[in-house]
């Protein structure tokens, strides 16, 4: 699928919900991940933080050379929903959200432009190996197994969480645990943590002696939404600041139950890039500046700030 195609189906499916989400933008952060579910529609917040971002010489000189001279890195990104990073008003113009910002504050930082290249989130990963993009942004949440073959630098603490359509009485208002969900059907993103988690531990309801539950994935948001909305699923688990943001917007007739486990996210790169002290750095002078305070809360998003960026930190038990 190229670029463009994954594009055009997305938004058109964001189009194809607007009578059902008259969605206005103000709190998450897609999946893990921007395979987080939401609207594509909504409109963006007006006020731009990272405007006054300059260039700091003594981070940028963290760069590698090669990097300063050409002055541009590469970046994959993915576009799901709001907060994270989607499209305003379903228009196929500059993207928008937490992780655009974040990144666009951090290239100026650096002194750097930065080549967006939209692609789907379960490919973003495996192209940093292959050197197509220096680094992806997506919502991407640090695991032990991503540890493994991605370098992450971190800039907010999210995780994963549940909602289910309002008014149903099947669930409690909290799931704290995955045996809550068995004989229900849950949806989430391709690619993402959520499945990942959701396939480990498949087997909980077997030892519970209850009936196991089923899970659908979906390559996009909407479609997700889509399904909730209309009975095919019975729960959906996504980011925790997606779904609290979605949550939020009645049209969405969504209820969020809860954090189930708390994830670091950041900046991906490939395992042993050069990039990674330089954007560290970059993250903790805009924590310093307070831009970054400034951004999260453009997009509603506080609750989720660290205290400062790392690299390769264990993931959260």
């Amino acid at each position: 699928m190229t670029i463009r195609t994954s594009r055009t189906r997305l938004r058109a499916a964001a189009l194809a919900l607007l009578p059902l989400l008259a969605l206005t933008s103000c709190g998450s952060g897609a999946s893990d991940e921007t395979a987080a579910v939401g609207a594509q529609g909504s409109p963006a917040p007006t006020d731009d933080p990272v405007a006054a971002v300059r260039e700091v010489d003594s981070v940028a000189a963290l760069l590698p050379a090669d990097v300063r001279e050409a002055g541009t890195l590469r970046v994959g990104s993915s576009i799901g929903s709001p907060p994270g990073a989607y499209y305003p008003n379903g228009t196929d113009k500059a993207p928008a959200g937490q992780d655009i910002d974040l990144a666009d504050a951090v290239a100026k930082v650096l002194g750097v432009r930065l080549q967006r290249q939209d692609a789907s989130f379960e490919t973003i990963l495996p192209a940093l190996g292959s050197g197509k993009y220096d680094f992806g942004t997506g919502n991407f949440g640090v695991t032990s197994v991503r540890l493994k073959t991605i370098d992450f630098v971190t800039y907010i603490n999210d995780g994963q969480g549940f909602a289910a359509k309002k008014g149903d009485t099947a669930l409690k208002k909290k799931v704290t645990d995955l045996t809550e969900l068995c004989g229900l059907t849950i949806g989430t993103g391709a690619g993402t943590t959520f499945e990942a988690t959701l396939t480990a531990q498949k087997g909980v309801c077997a030892k519970a002696g209850k009936k196991p539950y089923d899970v659908k994935v979906y390559a996009e948001n909407g479609a997700t939404l889509t399904a909730l909305q209309q009975g095919r699923i019975d729960v959906i688990m996504s980011t925790i600041n997606g779904l609290r943001h979605q949550a939020a917007q009645p049209a969405s007739q969504t209820t969020f139950l809860g954090e189930f486990h708390r994830l670091d996210v950041g900046f991906a790169f490939k395992k042993g890039s050069p990039l990674t002290k330089a954007f560290q750095a970059a993250v903790n002078e805009l924590i310093k500046d307070g831009t970054y305070a400034r951004i999260l809360a453009k997009w509603g998003t506080a609750a989720s700030a660290i205290d400062t960026s790392r690299i390769n930190p264990a993931e959260h038990r």
